[in-house]
């Protein structure tokens, strides 16, 4: 039988990849475990994801690692969550590097804790040179406070006369987000069997597909991903227009 990852076309992939990694807590749970085992164990999926996609050379994979409803769990949940996100970044360099992985962050930084900040930028500034692949962390990220972020930020170019607002369009909307230098999301996953958005990158899935699965993150593999890839190129994409006129 062939494996998933045999039968891909390597000529149809989702150039933009965006997961919402759902279900550590539940994997947790369901174990008997504390919450912070479900995290950690989380980690790990992470890593087996984006080595996948390096592999199938997907140019770019966003994950969905903070929101900021996040901080709205328990102080000790979220204290656990960046010294997490610290030590995983701090084992993950030479992984990146080996690679040719090249680490980005998107979402109002400057509200996580300052040595989760500067190891963020360490590690973005220790892979900026790789190319295979842009792994994208949304870190303290909403889509409502981006989109919000850039109506202040174009209206006060209008008001400075450096835009005039009979030139706004979608271009210079999406020049302002924080997903920039990133094409639209082709395929977003949701693990867990939770199908909704959760405020996530809600301009740029515009015409993504979506694909849901009841598996819980800690849990998801390599597999599971190339099954997800699968579905999305049996899918037609139209953009609007008729099966006719693709």
């Amino acid at each position: 039988m062939d494996r998933p990852l045999d039968q891909i076309d390597k000529n149809k992939l989702p150039q933009h990849l965006a997961i919402i990694m759902d279900g550590n807590g539940r994997w947790a749970k369901a174990k008997g475990l504390f919450r912070s085992m479900g995290h950690e164990s989380g980690t790990k999926a992470v890593r087996e994801i984006t080595e996948a996609c390096a592999e199938i050379n997907i140019p770019y994979l966003t994950l969905y690692a903070f929101s900021t409803e996040n901080w709205n769990r328990p102080k000790m949940e979220v204290e656990l969550l960046m010294r997490l996100l610290v030590s995983s970044l701090k084992k993950e360099i030479e992984t990146l590097n080996k690679n040719n992985i090249k680490l980005n962050a998107i979402g109002n930084l400057d509200t996580l804790p300052g040595k989760a900040r500067r190891e963020l930028k360490d590690v973005i500034e220790k892979t900026k040179n790789n190319t295979r692949m842009t792994l994208t962390l949304a870190l303290s990220y909403g889509s409502r406070e981006e989109i919000t972020k850039t109506i202040k930020e174009i209206s006060l170019k209008v008001k400075k006369g450096l835009i005039s607002p009979d030139n706004i369009d979608e271009k210079i909307i999406t020049e302002h987000l924080y997903t920039q230098d990133l094409p639209d999301v082709d395929l977003l996953i949701r693990t867990s069997g939770e199908q909704r958005i959760s405020n996530f990158l809600l301009w740029q899935i515009a015409y993504a597909e979506l694909y849901f699965t009841d598996t819980l993150w800690p849990d998801y593999t390599k597999n599971h991903l190339f099954e997800a890839i699968l579905n999305y190129q049996k899918r037609e994409r139209r953009f609007g227009k008729t099966s006719e006129q693709l």
